[in-house]
């Protein structure tokens, strides 16, 4: 997660900038040059930037984090060594979970208790595949203790309701009462901290195919639920606009600002571009980096364009914008 208090361009954007326009002359035969300082001082970056994402689609989760008994493959508690140690090398400060457009399918009952009994269901969002809801609220945090990261939860908008959304965020961190003693018997007996919560998740695509105006009003409905045990803050954050869609971020500014504490953002680059990917995830060729970092290039203008809108609407600059 990205976040910007839409004060200053961002000095690492920046740089990305940069180094974005070399590639591009390079990929036009045009000789580069560069010149690395490196008795200067660097740039001031928000750890935040390095924040990850880990949905249930593909082998992200089972198989790529998550490998339960399997005893040929080393783990603690069900989780890689080899991967937890690489996260913890990069110092990851958040993880979002469980997605994603799979976030706003996903009921989080059917992920505690007793791993047996809990339901096998179909991935209808990534390929089909069954998931068996062994990765569920508790492991989870298993993972980020291991990690030394911090939860960032997205909620269930789509198909679930704005009490089940309460509920888990009660089970999740509440002191005492009914929930809290359910999370107890399920082997955490104290409260976890969620220091931010994604209230939803593309709703104007995977996740209800939503107008503006319904989604600032559901999302301003949904938030109002998420509440935080006194003492403590969560950081809710609304589902955003699509890459340029500053219609999106002038509805949910107008009508649902006043519940939320940030807007995402959502813009993907990929080696070949657009969406799906059409090009590996790795091994992919020079010409792969130089249009991946082209296209961060837009990255400033699309910054500057929603926080120029949500300045309309909240000159204080109280709400941020997130780009998760």
């Amino acid at each position: 997660m990205i976040k910007t208090l839409r004060r200053a361009a961002m000095a690492l954007l920046l740089s990305t900038v940069a180094i974005a326009g070399a590639a591009q002359a390079d990929t036009a035969g045009q000789p580069t040059s560069a010149t690395i300082r490196a008795d200067k001082p660097g740039p001031v970056y928000d750890k935040l930037i390095f924040t990850q994402f880990a949905e249930h689609l593909g082998n992200g989760v089972y198989g790529g984090l998550w490998v339960g008994n399997d005893k040929t493959i080393p783990n603690t508690n069900g989780f890689r060594n080899d991967v937890v140690a690489a996260l913890r090398n990069l110092s990851v400060p958040v993880i979002r979970w469980p997605g994603g457009c799979f976030a706003d399918e996903y009921h989080w009952r059917e992920g505690i208790g007793p791993k047996a009994k809990r339901p096998v269901k179909v991935n209808t969002h990534w390929g089909g595949v069954t998931e068996p809801n062994t990765v569920g609220t508790h492991e989870f945090f298993e993972l980020l203790r291991q990690v030394g990261a911090e939860a960032y939860i997205a909620g269930n908008v789509g198909n679930g309701t704005p009490q089940e959304m309460a509920e888990w965020v009660e089970y999740m961190t509440a002191p005492a009462g009914s929930l809290a003693e359910e999370r107890a018997r399920n082997g955490h007996k104290e409260p976890w901290k969620v220091p931010y919560f994604g209230v939803g998740n593309e709703l104007w695509g995977c996740g209800g195919n939503m107008r503006a105006e319904y989604a600032a009003d559901v999302t301003r409905r949904y938030a109002t639920f998420v509440k935080a045990p006194a003492g403590t803050k969560i950081v809710k954050i609304a589902a955003g606009a699509n890459v340029s869609d500053y219609d999106w971020t002038e509805a949910m500014m107008k009508i649902a600002a006043g519940q939320l504490d940030a807007v995402s953002l959502h813009y993907y680059v990929h080696p070949a571009g657009g969406w799906p990917p059409r090009a590996p995830a790795v091994d992919f060729d020079e010409t792969g980096w130089a249009d991946a970092l082209a296209g961060a290039m837009r990255m400033d203008e699309l910054i500057t364009k929603h926080s120029a809108i949500m300045d309309k609407y909240d000159p204080q600059k109280r709400v941020f914008l997130a780009v998760d």
